[in-house]
């Protein structure tokens, strides 16, 4: 199994709400959001860091805020997560002992796939059991990551700054995931729950401010 596509979901210890937006402001990348046909509420997550404090990725929100304590279905929350990824080489660590992973687009979408189950809960599962399930689907999370071109995945055409790219795409019971190259050295996952993803269109976001908090 390739290993060099996987970024842990590291978050920079940041606290309020500036603090949010600080953290993506240290960024030397710009975000990506849902473009301007999407009109609903739109949030700031939290971005995620190398150990030398380096920001990695991040995510922006649009729907409502998810929980895992919300029940998947047509009745349950409707939301949006897109997730940017610094486009990143295999690169010498802070301390000089390794090297850090590069990022690809199977990062953005083992980010996505995590970031799908993070705010999922199964019907009927006791909160005893949640801690298997979730360690157990975080493992097949990463591996659909890792062979994007699998029979898991199909292709999904999608605006990025108005240019078609192509998406890998898959759904399943609790959302669906996505993940494509993006421009700007980035690469961009997607996952939602009630929002379908067909239509969606990305584009850079200009004023964070946008995103509320």
């Amino acid at each position: 199994m390739e290993t060099t596509g996987r970024v842990e979901p590291r978050e920079v210890p940041v606290s309020g709400a500036d603090g949010v937006i600080d953290g993506y402001l240290m960024a030397g990348f710009p975000w990506y959001g849902l473009d301007e046909a999407f009109t609903g509420p739109r949030w700031l997550m939290r971005v995620g860091a190398a150990a030398d404090g380096t920001v990695e990725h991040g995510s922006t929100g649009h729907g409502d805020e998810p929980s895992f304590r919300a029940e998947p279905g047509p009745e349950g929350q409707r939301f949006a997560v897109v997730v940017t990824v610094a486009d990143r080489p295999v690169r010498s660590s802070p301390d000089g002992t390794g090297v850090l992973e590069a990022t690809s687009v199977s990062s953005a979408a083992w980010l996505a796939g995590s970031g799908l189950l993070s705010c999922t809960w199964p019907a009927r599962m006791e909160r005893g059991l949640r801690q298997s399930w979730l360690d157990q689907q975080t493992a097949i999370a990463w591996e659909l990551a890792d062979d994007l071109d699998g029979s898991a995945w199909s292709t999904l055409s999608l605006p990025v700054d108005g240019a078609p790219t192509d998406f890998r795409y898959r759904e399943s019971e609790y959302g669906w995931v996505l993940a494509g190259p993006a421009h700007e050295g980035v690469h961009i996952g997607a996952y939602g729950r009630g929002m379908s993803a067909y239509g969606l269109g990305f584009s850079v976001i200009k004023d964070l401010g946008e995103y509320g908090h």
